[in-house]
């Protein structure tokens, strides 16, 4: 199984590589999870396309669409896997500290964003991964999942 995790698109208007960057990575993943700042309407409305698609409220979601629909953090079953994802909140140093506190080691993965950065990393017990921007610097992340639960996680470089 194969999970495709954005964050930090800051888009207003779709643009055209976007087309490109779903069909060959976003598109094929089981689920798709965008970890937040997403920004416009236009934005949810073309990610929604996926099956599987999970989205959680940013620090710069101001769209009042936005705000009735996205909550700030989300639990999703996604085969033997407690998935997490927020966008994360504070001084970009203590963002991981923060998440992982918030939602603790009964978690198999939480996903965030807010820091622009990449991150796998495991803290307090708690697997993190922060996909970067997608937006900003064309950062995605795809993790597989084998039948046992076990997971690894690809940076990709999509722009």
């Amino acid at each position: 199984m194969k999970i495709a995790v954005i964050s930090d698109t800051h888009m207003g208007d779709v643009p055209a590589w976007l087309d490109l960057v779903y069909a060959k990575w976003l598109g094929p993943a089981d689920y798709l999870i965008h970890c937040g700042d997403i920004t416009s309407p236009q934005a949810w409305s073309y990610f929604m396309q996926h099956d599987n698609f999970i989205c959680v409220r940013g620090n710069c979601d101001w769209d009042p669409q936005l705000v009735d629909q996205l909550d700030h953090m989300a639990t999703v079953q996604i085969g033997p896997l407690t998935v997490g994802a927020t966008h994360g909140w504070g001084p970009r140093p203590q963002v991981s500290c923060k998440v992982a506190e918030a939602f603790g080691p009964e978690y198999d993965l939480v996903c965030y964003g807010h820091t622009h950065r990449r991150d796998w990393s495991v803290v307090q017990g708690v697997q993190l991964l922060n996909p970067g921007s997608l937006g900003e610097f064309g950062s995605l992340a795809l993790v597989t999942v084998d039948v046992s639960g076990a997971m690894d996680c690809e940076f990709v470089d999509a722009v």
